[in-house]
This record gives structure tokens, sequence and C-alpha cells, in this order.
């Protein structure tokens, strides 16, 4: 095996653990923070308006790092310098 087909293989097993992760840990911090929400609200139906604001600044932030993964995953398969600098040392 080469090693541009060792770097495209490791790109492209990293880039499926990237969004495995990426997209499993955001998952499961949104819905906790949904449900934990809920339950606040329902205790508390006064305080409706800064909870909600609250939850939507936090599902925002837990949201960003779900795309920041997309991005990484995204620059390792399409526009990995690894492979210029190989394909440049190689050739």
């Amino acid at each position: 095996m080469d090693s541009i087909s060792l770097i495209g293989t490791a790109s492209v097993f990293t880039a499926g653990i990237t969004i495995a992760i990426g997209s499993i840990g955001p998952a499961l911090g949104e819905g906790r923070a949904l449900a934990q929400a809920l339950a606040a609200m329902a205790q508390q139906p006064d305080a409706t308006n800064s909870i909600t604001r609250t939850l939507f600044v936090g599902l925002a932030m837990v949201e960003s790092t779900a795309i920041y993964c997309f991005v990484v995953s995204m620059i390792l398969l399409f526009a990995n310098p690894i492979w210029d600098w190989a394909i440049k040392a190689g050739g």
C-alpha cells in the first residue's frame, strides 16, 4: 500500500469517526437540554421566557459543535493538506 492510499484510508476513517462522534454527542446534549427545559417550564411557568431564551442559546452552542465536526470531516475528505504534501514529496 503506497503512502497516498494510506493517507486516503486514514482520512476517510477519521472523517467517519468525526461525523459519528460529532453527531451523537450534540444529539444527546440537545435532547437532555430540551428535556430539562421542559421540566423547568412545567415547574415554573412564569419563567418560561427566560428558560426559552437560555435554551435557544444553549442549543445553538451545542449545534455549533456538530457543525465544526462536519467542517473538519469535509476538510479531511476534500481539502486535506497532507495529500498535497504527500503528492509533492512523492512526485
